[in-house]
């Protein structure tokens, strides 16, 4: 039986070294594919039973397959945006389709897991590897960063819109010169402040001191004014209501009412009174017809003019028929509400004399802080440029954000005297007359000896209400940082911007997308923004090797793996692939220690055949 045992054993060797080829072959056929893991071949002695010990023969071999999943790839660059690799141990979380529904695909919600790394976009926005399987991840919130949830789910990019974002917050670094270079300063006389770069106060229309004197004035608010009670034509009269016609025949009309041909002046804008033709309603003047126009139309006019419309400082009308007229809180027209009466007796027809005059609430005296149209040129000539940021209001709009330094002390004056500045912005870049052009921040920004900024203490300052033309951008922060402020010589005597930046951005559309060195899927928009948009999920286990290998390079879970655990010690390198782990020499050593064990059997066959003739021999 010895002999037939032996050929069975090497019938069996036969068959292990076969396997192990089988291995070989595989590997190497795999030596470039993204992210392919070798399989080994571990061999197992099989030893029948004996009795004793010394009757215990060699016995025979099996094979067995040996997982190399843990054994690392070597990673290298690619020109692919959305290639990744994972430098250390854990898997991409991924899912293949089981079927295609209207052009999307159809899952079953089972989760697979790879190394293969090759995923690009498809045209329905879903990053889907080289073997047709498609990555999961947890999206993110675009404008905070922060994760939406913590289950992952498939991919998916397409048509991704970000709405706008106001500016709330501009960096600024600046170094500001010791002795500004001003248009002003070469004539100026010697020992003055504008001959040492700076603003003097009394260049500049009177009552409009462009300077923040003392304590900043308070941001503008709205003030009202209220007039006395009013009827209307009727009898017995009735108080009026914005239904109440300004003028014409019948009753009901506004008493005194509006003739044709009266007018009045609400912040230097006329509105005219005629008794045909339409109503014309615009922020530069109005035109009311006085048989079909009501009081309702009017103070909307008046509201038009002081930038009130539409908005809680509008005018009203108490049920005593007392109207309220609001100043609103806009630097543009006028700082203050100011009608007059042009022709005939309009404003006694709503309860006021021939002029209203209002001053807004805040902000202390009217033009403190502000540079009107009439000073523009003045300004320019005492101030240095501060840069230009591009910010936007709530709608996306952008608005174009002019700075300018103005010295307004100097050491240079000698003691008590120190460095002074004060930034302004454009509020109006087409301002004329008494409407305000630029706008101080409301901040002295005070220099020590070394340069160094000494007041504010703080880094960061508010801009109130800040207005561009027509568009409202609200309050700023404006932060500094540490140091970011200084002033050093400078031999153009010019600003030196080291940084300006805001946090706002307009409306976009995705345009691209690419994977970074954290594991995060990174948007670039139309808008110019790059935002996170996903983070790649990635998994590990207890038993690696015991993973099942599926077609693509990827794994399914089994008993011996365990459950997948989220999360991985690896990490995630950007435009990157990981290639096989098959190492070409070592598998070419392998195949000829398994051709020559492989041709070993078959001597041990040969042998056992002609031992087995020899003993049929016996036999003749």
């Amino acid at each position: 039986m010895g002999i037939f045992d032996a050929l069975n054993t090497s019938v069996g060797g036969l068959q292990a070294q076969s396997f192990a080829l089988q291995n070989i072959s595989g590997n190497i056929a795999n030596a470039s594919t993204t992210g392919y893991k070798g399989i080994g071949t571990s061999f197992e002695d099989l030893i029948p039973q004996s009795a004793t010990p010394d009757r215990q023969v060699a016995g025979g071999v099996t094979a067995f397959a040996q997982a190399t999943i843990t054994t690392q790839g070597t990673v290298t660059s690619t020109t692919v945006a959305t290639n990744m690799a994972i430098n250390g141990q854990g898997f991409f979380n991924v899912q293949k389709p089981i079927g295609i529904t209207d052009n999307s695909p159809v899952f079953d919600g089972t989760t697979d897991y790879t190394r293969r790394g090759d995923f690009q976009l498809n045209a329905s926005g879903n990053l889907v590897n080289g073997a047709g399987y498609y990555l999961m991840g947890v999206t993110v919130d675009p404008k905070t960063g922060n994760p939406i949830g913590n289950v992952p789910k498939v991919l998916q990019f397409a048509n991704n819109f970000i709405p706008a974002q106001a500016t709330t917050a501009i960096q600024y670094a600046a170094n500001l010169p010791t002795t500004p270079s001003t248009a002003a300063s070469s004539g100026a006389s010697t020992g003055t402040l504008v001959a040492a770069g700076g603003l003097n106060p009394t260049d500049f229309t009177t009552g409009h001191n462009p300077l923040v004197i003392g304590t900043p004035a308070p941001p503008l608010a709205d003030a009202s004014i209220t007039g006395s009670p009013v009827t209307d034509s009727t009898s017995p009269a009735v108080a009026i209501t914005a239904a109440t016609k300004l003028g014409g025949a019948g009753a009901g009309v506004l008493n005194p009412a509006i003739v044709s041909g009266n007018s009045i002046v609400v912040d230097g804008q006329t509105i005219t009174f005629t008794n045909a033709g339409a109503n014309t309603i615009t922020a530069t003047g109005a035109t009311l017809n006085i048989n079909t126009a009501t009081v309702g139309n009017l103070l909307t006019a008046i509201d038009t003019i002081t930038g009130t419309v539409g908005t809680a400082n509008a005018s009203t009308i108490s049920a005593t028929g007392a109207v309220s007229l609001h100043t609103g809180t806009s630097y543009t027209p006028a700082d203050n509400l100011s009608i007059t009466t042009s022709s005939g007796t309009p404003l006694a027809g709503l309860g006021f004399s021939t002029t209203v005059t209002q001053p807004m609430g805040g902000g202390g005296t009217a033009g403190l802080g502000i540079v009107i149209g009439n000073d523009n040129a003045i300004f320019t000539k005492e101030s240095i440029s501060g840069g230009a940021v591009t910010a936007y209001d709530s709608t996306g709009t952008p608005v174009n954000l002019q700075l300018r330094w103005a010295k307004s002390d100097s050491a240079a004056l000698g003691s008590p005297h120190v460095d002074t500045w004060n930034l302004f912005y454009q509020t109006s870049p087409n301002a004329t007359g008494t409407s305000a052009a630029w706008v101080n921040v409301g901040t002295n920004f005070v220099f020590g000896p070394n340069g160094s900024l000494t007041s504010p203490t703080g880094s960061t300052i508010t801009l109130n209400n800040v207005t561009v033309g027509n568009q409202s951008v609200g309050n700023l922060s404006m932060n500094f940082g540490s140091g970011g402020l200084t002033q050093y010589a400078s031999t153009g005597g010019t600003a030196t911007i080291n940084q300006i930046s805001q946090n706002g951005y307009a409306a976009g559309q995705l345009q691209s997308i690419a994977v970074n060195n954290n594991g995060l899927v990174v948007g670039t928009f139309s808008n110019g923004q790059n935002l996170d948009l996903a983070a790649v999920s990635m998994s590990h286990f207890n038993g690696t090797n015991y993973l099942k290998a599926l077609d693509g390079g990827a794994y399914a879970v089994t008993n011996q793996s365990g459950v997948a655990i989220a999360g991985a010690t690896g990490t995630i390198s950007g435009s990157s692939l990981e290639g096989s782990n098959t190492d070409i020499a070592d598998e070419f050593t392998k195949l000829i220690v398994t051709q020559q064990a492989y041709s070993a059997n078959t001597k041990v066959i040969t042998t056992a055949n002609s031992m087995v003739q020899d003993l049929l021999n016996v036999l003749r």
